[in-house]
């Protein structure tokens, strides 16, 4: 039985798509190095909760299916804060915080530079 098991979440793993602008934090890639985890031994791998694991592999696929989506129709693709899905998926990619970065503003940089820790700073003389 724990073979079906295997074979279904391989299946799983294959059909979960990659995000490729999310290196190192993308859930597809999370999700094959759990699966790979959990079942060490492959088909052979003995599952000490067999139901757990059905109830787990249930769930994902019940996201990777666009359950909820269908279920729960959006109005707009947008949030509160108007972001399209595109601005958002732009925002989550990482590559803004590099740009972020390689743009800094003169305040932001002359905060940085001038800027005293409070170990820095002399202590107050204790008033009398």
């Amino acid at each position: 039985m724990s073979a079906t098991r295997y074979r279904r979440f391989l299946k799983l793993c294959e059909e979960w798509p990659r995000d490729e602008t999310k290196k190192g934090r993308d859930l597809g890639t999370f999700l094959r190095q759990r699966v790979a985890a959990a079942f060490r031994e492959g088909e052979n791998t003995q599952i000490a909760d067999p139901e757990k694991c059905d109830q787990m592999y249930e769930s994902l696929a019940r996201i990777n299916g666009n359950i909820y989506r269908q279920r729960f129709p959006r109005v707009r693709d947008t949030s509160f804060t108007g972001v399209t899905v595109e601005e958002c998926r732009l925002l989550l990619s990482g590559s803004m915080q590099q740009t972020d970065e390689a743009k800094k503003g003169l305040w932001k940089t002359l905060m940085e530079r001038f800027s005293k820790s409070p170990e820095d700073a002399p202590e107050k003389a204790p008033e009398k």
